[in-house]
C-alpha cells in the first residue's frame, strides 16, 4: 500500500478556532437581541409614563388658578412643554381638566398603560419601529403618585420613533462590542484548552503514522491534565507505545520467520537423510539397535513433522474454503480411520451425529480441523474421543470431547497461540493455531467449552455460506459436556490407518 499524503492543518479561515469565533459572536448577538425585544417595549413605556407625568405638570398650573382657566399663551406654552396636544385629567369624584386647542384635534389610535402586557407592550414597540409616518396618538394611565387620577394626554408618534431608534443604536453599539469581546475570551480559551491540544495530538498521531517504528519520533507526551484532553493524551501516548512495541515485535518475528523457514527447509532435507539411514539400521539383528531404532525413527518423524508444519503455517496464506456439501458423519469416521495406528492404540473413536446431517463447507479443511484436535486428544493420553454435532440456526455445531486429563491453567491461557499454546510438552501449540484459522476462515469459531481432570470438550460452529459471523467468545467452562442429541446415531469407528 503506497503512503498516503500528510494531512496538512487547515488555514486559519477553515480552522476551528475560526468557527468557534463566529459562532460564539452569532450566538451573542442571539442572544443581545432576545434582550433587546423586551427592554425596546420597556422603553417605549417608560417614554408614554413621562409624557404623561409631564401632562399632569402641566395640568398643576391650570388647578392653581381660581377659575381653572389660562390665557391662550400660556395653554400653548404649557402644552409645549409638555409636548402634547392635548391633555386632561379624570378625578375619581368626576372632576375634569383639560388643555386643549380649539376644536380638538382627530387621533389614530389609541394606548391605554393600565391595559398593557408584555408580549403586547413587545408587539407596540416593534409597530412603532415599523410606521413611517408621524400620526397621532391618545394614551391614557394613571396619574404618578395618585392611581385614582387618570391622566390623558394626545401626542405625535415621530418623536418616540425617534427616541426608540438612538435607543435601539447604543443597544446594537453595546452588543457588537459585548460580543466581541466575549469572542475573544472564548476563543483565547478554547485556543489554549482544546485548539492548540488537539493541534498537538494530531500532529502526533501524523508523524506517528509516516513511521511508527521510528524510535526518533517520540511519541506524545501526556501534559497531566485531568480533563479528556488529559486522557486522550495519555491513551494515545498509550496506544503508539504498544503499537510501536508490538510493530517492533512483529518485525522481528518477520525476520525469524524468514530465518526459521530456511533452517526449517533445510533441517527437513538433513532429518530425510537420517530417516534413510535409520530404516537400514532397523534390519540391523543387534538386540539393541532393535531396541532403540524405533524411538529414534519416532523422534525423526516427530522433528520432520515439526518442520512441516513450521513451513506450513508460515509459508501458508490465508485459506480460502472452497465449499461444498457433504454429510458429516462419513467425514468424522473418515478422520478416525486415518490417524495412524500407533497412536491409536486401544482407543474408541465415537462419532455421534444424526445420519442425514451435511455440512456446508470446505470438506479438506474441516478434515484437517478434526484430525488435529483428534490427533492432540490422543497424544495427550485419551483413550476415548467423541464427536457430536447438532443443525443450529444457519450452520452446524460440533462437539469434541476426549477423556483425557485436561489442560493445565497455563496451557488455557495461550490456548490457540501457535509455539505457545501446546497442552503436552514438546508440542508446538500450530495444530490448535491452524485448526482456529481455518475455522475463522469459514466465518465460524471454536471455543473450549470444558477442560478438568475427567476430559477436554471443543466446540465449534461452522455457518452456512453468507451467513453471519458468530459471535466470538474465548471464556472456558468448566462444566460437563453436553450429551449428544436424541436422535444421533453412535457409532464406533475402529481407528486404523486409511488405506
Amino acid at each position: 500500500m503506497e503512503p498516503t499524503a500528510p494531512h496538512r492543518l487547515p488555514p486559519l479561515g477553515k480552522s476551528l478556532s475560526a468557527r468557534l469565533l463566529i459562532l460564539t459572536i452569532l450566538f451573542v448577538m442571539v442572544a443581545e437581541v432576545l434582550i433587546f425585544a423586551p427592554s425596546i417595549g420597556r422603553f417605549r413605556l417608560v417614554y408614554l409614563e413621562e409624557r404623561l407625568a409631564a401632562g399632569r405638570l402641566a395640568l398643576l398650573a391650570l388647578e392653581a388658578t381660581p377659575d381653572h382657566m389660562v390665557s391662550k399663551a400660556l395653554e400653548r406654552e404649557l402644552l409645549a412643554h409638555a409636548h402634547a396636544h392635548l391633555v386632561a385629567i379624570r378625578r375619581a369624584n368626576g372632576m375634569k381638566l383639560m388643555l386643549s386647542p380649539e376644536p380638538p384635534m382627530p387621533v389614530e389610535a389609541s394606548f391605554d398603560l393600565r391595559q398593557g402586557t408584555f408580549f403586547g407592550l413587545i408587539g407596540d414597540a416593534f409597530a412603532t419601529l415599523a410606521r413611517g409616518d408621524d400620526r397621532r396618538i391618545r394614551v391614557l394611565g394613571p396619574a404618578p403618585f395618585d392611581p385614582s387620577t387618570e391622566v390623558e394626554i394626545v401626542i405625535n408618534e415621530t418623536p418616540l420613533r425617534m427616541a426608540m431608534y438612538d435607543y435601539s443604536q447604543r443597544i446594537l453599539g453595546l452588543s457588537i462590542l459585548i460580543s466581541l469581546i466575549t469572542a475573544a475570551l472564548v476563543y483565547l480559551s478554547l485556543q489554549w484548552l482544546m485548539v492548540r491540544p488537539m493541534r498537538r495530538i494530531t500532529q502526533s498521531m501524523t508523524a506517528f503514522r509516516d513511521d511508527p517504528e521510528d524510535v526518533a519520533r517520540a511519541a506524545i507526551e501526556p501534559s497531566g491534565r485531568t480533563d479528556e484532553i488529559g486522557v486522550a493524551e495519555r491513551e494515545l501516548a498509550d496506544m503508539q507505545a504498544r503499537l510501536r512495541a508490538a510493530l517492533h515485535q512483529k518485525s522481528r518475528l518477520a525476520a525469524l520467520g524468514i530465518a526459521v523457514t530456511k533452517i526449517s527447509h533445510d533441517l527437513r532435507g538433513i532429518l530425510a537423510t537420517a530417516r534413510l539411514v535409520s530404516d537400514r539400521i532397523a534390519d540391523s539383528e543387534d538386540p539393541e539397535v532393535k531396541r532403540l531404532t524405533p524411538t529414534l525413527l519416532g523422534a525423526i518423524d516427530k522433528a520432520v513433522d515439526l518442520c512441516s508444519k513450521t513451513l506450513t503455517f508460515i509459508t501458508d496464506k490465508p485459506p480460502e474454503p472452497k465449499r461444498v456439501r457433504f454429510g458429516f458423519s462419513a467425514l468424522a469416521e473418515e478422520v478416525g480411520q486415518s490417524l495412524p495406528e500407533a497412536l491409536r492404540g486401544d482407543a474408541a473413536w465415537i462419532v455421534s451425529a444424526p445420519a442425514e446431517l451435511t455440512v456446508q463447507a470446505d470438506r479438506d479443511q474441516l478434515f484437517r480441523v478434526l484430525a488435529n484436535l483428534g490427533r492432540n486428544a490422543l497424544q495427550a493420553g485419551a483413550t476415548r474421543v467423541e464427536i457430536a454435532a447438532e443443525p443450529i440456526e444457519a450452520g452446524v455445531r460440533i462437539r469434541i470431547a476426549d477423556n483425557g486429563p485436561g489442560l493445565a491453567p497455563r496451557a488455557r491461557e495461550r490456548l490457540f497461540q501457535p509455539f505457545a499454546g501446546s497442552a503436552r510438552p514438546g508440542g508446538s501449540g500450530l495444530g490448535l493455531a491452524i485448526a482456529r484459522e481455518l475455522v475463522r476462515a469459514h466465518g465460524g469459531e471454536i471455543r473450549l467449552i470444558a477442560s478438568t481432570g475427567e476430559g477436554t470438550a471443543f466446540e465449534l460452529e461452522i455457518p452456512e455460506a453468507g451467513s453471519q459471523k458468530t459471535e466470538v467468545r474465548s471464556e472456558v467452562v468448566l462444566a460437563p459436556v453436553p450429551d449428544p442429541p436424541a436422535d444421533a446415531s453412535r457409532r464406533p469407528g475402529a481407528m486404523r490407518r486409511a488405506g
